[in-house]
């Protein structure tokens, strides 16, 4: 535990005097099956990919939506799948199915079931960071928490219950999605590093 931060719990008036930071690397982003396709197949030769879905907010009692985007981080880039266009192409089933490919997030088990309702496949390799920080006695096991313990800064919820259904992401959403999922595998390397993965 050479480098692991002492601290285990923080509060959200702690979390809300942190600098805010959000992903700034290249985000592709993908709504027809052909280009998803041809991207899910590069995604293919990757070993750890950090991992999140958004959905449509629902507002109304029995209210649901199937998700809309599909997250996937590589280490220089993040690649966004708008799977209401372009559903989840044959690749994609293949890296979310793959034992090979260690796909990393927080809260992913009902992420994993929903996107298994519109196709279904084996899920693999999936790894919920929630796991490896209640080892390291962390109390906060959201996304936002996590990293608020682990590299000390914050991250924007704004557009968490905006209408990601919309053909046109904005360059917000954009930004917000790509913050999730490269932090999902920014946060496994951090354990990883210190032998919790």
């Amino acid at each position: 535990m050479n480098n692991f931060p002492e601290k285990k719990h923080i509060t959200k008036a702690e979390i809300n005097e942190l600098p805010m930071k959000a992903y700034e690397g290249t985000i592709h982003l993908f709504n027809t099956e052909a280009e998803a396709d041809a991207a899910a197949a590069k995604l293919l030769g990757e070993t750890l990919l950090g991992f999140d879905t958004e959905t449509r907010p629902a507002f109304r009692k029995g209210e649901s939506y199937d998700p809309s985007l599909l997250q996937l981080a590589t280490e220089s880039e993040v690649y966004l799948f708008q799977i209401q266009q372009c559903g989840l192409t044959p690749n994609l089933i293949k890296v979310l199915s793959s034992p090979d490919i260690v796909k990393a997030g927080v809260a992913i088990d009902r992420d994993i079931s929903e996107l298994q309702a519109m196709v279904p496949f084996a899920a693999d390799g999936f790894i919920e960071l929630a796991t490896p920080a209640k080892q390291a006695g962390i109390k906060n096991l959201g996304l936002r928490g996590m990293t608020a313990i682990l590299f000390g800064f914050r991250i924007s919820k704004k557009e968490q219950v905006s209408n990601w259904a919309r053909k046109e992401l904005t360059g917000s959403q954009q930004t917000y999605a790509a913050t999730d999922a490269w932090l999902g595998r920014k946060i496994y390397q951090a354990f990883m590093k210190n032998g919790l993965v």
